[in-house]
């Protein structure tokens, strides 16, 4: 009888244990494919706010070279304020997914970025463009360090 109460319970602490070992395996699985998934959102958000940023610089400085006045200057200004509307929305996901780093060095291209905007509808003399660039090598260098990439030299 004893025997048989011995073989129940190694039975069932045996089978205790793997149910542990289970559930404790399949937890850690579904964080990793969280993170995986976190971290392509958050790598499609880097590279989406980068784009436009880079867009509303160009539109910008076409705006600049246009002829005061001009249609293709209301154009350009217009698609600079639709790629604008798109710059905002995606610095909203960046807050929400970044790290801190990341966010600080998004601000501080916004504000370069809105330099050249004010330019670009006549405010104001046309900022330094390679100081843009900088701020977005910056930015580049937080996101890589972000998503756990390592951080290549090179530029924009």
């Amino acid at each position: 009888m004893i025997t048989q109460i011995v073989t129940l319970a190694g039975v069932l602490l045996g089978a205790l244990t793997s149910f542990v070992a289970t559930g404790w395996a399949e937890r850690v699985k579904h964080r990793r494919v969280l993170a995986t998934r976190w971290d392509e959102r958050k790598l499609d958000t880097y590279v989406q706010y980068a784009t436009c940023v880079k867009e509303i610089a160009a539109v910008a400085k076409r705006a600049v070279d246009a002829e005061a006045g001009s249609t293709a200057r209301a154009e350009f200004l217009a698609t600079m304020e639709q790629a604008e509307i798109r710059r905002s929305a995606l610095f909203e996901t960046l807050v929400l997914l970044a790290s801190p780093a990341a966010v600080e060095a998004a601000k501080a291209v916004n504000a370069a970025l809105w330099e050249t905007e004010i330019a670009a509808r006549g405010h104001a003399g046309v900022p330094d463009g390679a100081v843009l660039i900088e701020l977005l090598n910056a930015y580049h260098s937080q996101a890589r360090l972000d998503l756990g990439v390592g951080n290549p030299t090179g530029g924009t």
